[in-house]
């Protein structure tokens, strides 16, 4: 097939033109001659609005399609989370090359950088950002972020971080990966895809071109990257099924596993300022998700296991939906005093309870490094004043690793545990590295809970609580991790459905992927 010299269209930011060379280094080495038209976008001209409040649609890709339709170009390159799901007649998506990472960063400037803080940033940031999803999520994790709209090419929005105009800003790590700047004056924090869900798309490249140029869709085939097109179509289709624009507050990604099982992180809202409704979907049918994001929760209620603050992602997540939530703990503490914290250079702290345990000494604790099993542990020993040097994050075999990796040889770490510790985590620590004391015990309160369409459990302890008074009937139940569905189990309780994390966020994302 002949096909002479064609142009291809682009943006003028560095990142639109790094995307566009790429695309044409592609064509080069199938034998395709091209040059590369910058086009300026009604995106580009206006700078000082975020883009929630810019009237209309595709405005970083609507005057490249005009310049497609027109014949001035052959191929449009995108950044396909700005490219919306309906295309104009004559025109077609003709390949997606190979995905880079879809995560979102935040990169924090050093001065404001707390690693005692969820997302290792100081009380009250200002965070830079003018994507109404970014700005949603970030109010989920940290209630006191002061938003500031962030405008210009990614080298303009770092300098401004630079010149402390914020003391963080959210990119996406595709194109600080494709530019390759240097980031090292800064403190990066990756943001999980599973926790910070990225745009439909984020990461991709759409190539586009006439319905007509059969030729040049031929070609463009050899470009796509089969998975990488799988993924990014299904998550459009989602946001297409929602009337959703590119730049409403929806997050949604979706990948396949070895197995060939879709999973699927969505969180959408319809205003940037309402705590976002979240569920992970293991579904491959777009129908069936998207018919979930448009139906309204029907009422129902759910027990926890764990008393709650109200400012806990749990609470918030759950109390924006029409649900009734029942928090208490059937569990209570006695304390055996220790009259001085044991001579260590770490305290790994595995609940409110360990900590509570040891707070008599608390002068004691300020001199030491401490570790919290998990995120919501971590910001009770914070509000408790105290700084929090290691979070543990997924299971507790993940945790004992994680944490077992920051213990140098020659340190020492202090349990402080109860009774029916279960161990995890002190099992990967050396016995010449670790002091175990009993500083409480765990008693299980008899009481009944009442009815409640979902029963949440939080430790194998509130499991056996429970059982002492109550049954399990046709309730749907969710288990924190893995001891807690052993203990069920145990029990006889087969139908269990495990978060995928030990945090609060998982579980609120495992209540609505059950509804």
């Amino acid at each position: 097939m002949q096909i002479k010299k064609i142009t291809i269209g682009s943006r003028g930011s560095n990142l639109a033109l790094w995307q566009a060379n790429y695309v044409k280094d592609k064509l080069s080495n199938l034998g395709i001659e091209s040059n590369i038209k910058i086009i300026k976008t009604k995106g580009d001209k206006v700078q000082n609005l975020s883009f929630d409040k810019i009237e209309g649609k595709g405005f970083f890709t609507k005057e490249i399609e005009n310049a497609l339709l027109n014949n001035e170009i052959d191929l449009a390159v995108h950044s396909l989370k700005d490219l919306e799901t309906d295309q104009p007649k004559g025109l077609c998506i003709a390949a997606i090359p190979k995905r880079e990472d879809p995560a979102d960063v935040l990169l924090i400037n050093p001065n404001s950088v707390d690693e005692s803080m969820i997302l290792n940033i100081i009380k009250s940031p200002v965070i830079g950002t003018s994507s109404a999803r970014r700005k949603n999520q970030l109010l989920l994790f940290r209630e006191d972020v002061i938003i500031k709209d962030l405008r210009g090419n990614v080298p303009t929005r770092i300098n401004k971080l630079r010149t402390n105009e914020y003391d963080a800003i959210v990119l996406a790590k595709a194109g600080l990966n494709r530019l390759k700047i240097n980031l090292s004056e800064f403190y990066v924090q990756e943001l999980p895809v599973s926790s910070f869900i990225p745009a439909p798309a984020q990461g991709a490249l759409g190539l586009q071109v006439r319905e007509s140029d059969k030729d040049l869709k031929k070609i463009l085939e050899k470009v796509s990257h089969k998975d990488s097109e799988e993924d990014v179509n299904f998550e459009r289709k989602i946001l297409n099924g929602i009337n959703g624009g590119c730049h409403s507050p929806f997050g949604v990604y979706s990948v396949k596993d070895q197995n060939g099982e879709r999973t699927s992180w969505v969180s959408y809202s319809d205003k940037v300022s309402e705590t976002p409704v979240r569920f992970i979907s293991k579904s491959s049918n777009i129908e069936t998700i998207v018919n979930k994001i448009n139906s309204k929760i029907n009422p129902f209620s759910i027990w926890i296991s764990r008393s709650l603050a109200k400012d806990s992602i749990f609470n918030k997540l759950i109390k924006s939906s029409s649900v009734s939530l029942t928090a208490e703990s059937l569990i209570e503490m006695k304390i055996v005093k220790i009259d001085t914290i044991p001579t260590c250079n770490w305290i790994f702290i595995n609940s409110a309870f360990a900590l509570n345990s040891i707070m008599h000494l608390k002068s004691g604790l300020k001199s030491k490094k401490i570790a919290a099993f998990g995120e919501s542990t971590a910001k009770y020993i914070q509000k408790n004043g105290l700084k929090v040097d290691f979070i543990g994050k997924g299971a507790p075999t993940n945790v004992a690793q994680g944490f077992s990796s920051m213990v140098n040889s020659n340190e020492i770490v202090f349990f402080p545990s109860s009774n029916k510790s279960l161990g995890t985590v002190q099992s990967i620590i050396d016995n010449r590295n670790k002091i175990i004391l009993e500083t409480y015990q765990t008693l299980s309160k008899d009481k009944k809970v009442g009815n409640h369409d979902y029963l949440i459990f939080t430790s194998p302890s509130n499991v056996e609580a429970f059982l002492l008074s109550n049954k399990v009937n046709n309730q749907k139940i969710i288990s924190i991790g893995p001891s807690t569905t052993k203990a069920l189990k145990k029990a006889g309780i087969i139908n269990v459905l495990e978060s995928f994390q030990s945090s609060e966020l998982a579980l609120a994302d495992a209540v609505f992927s059950l509804i």
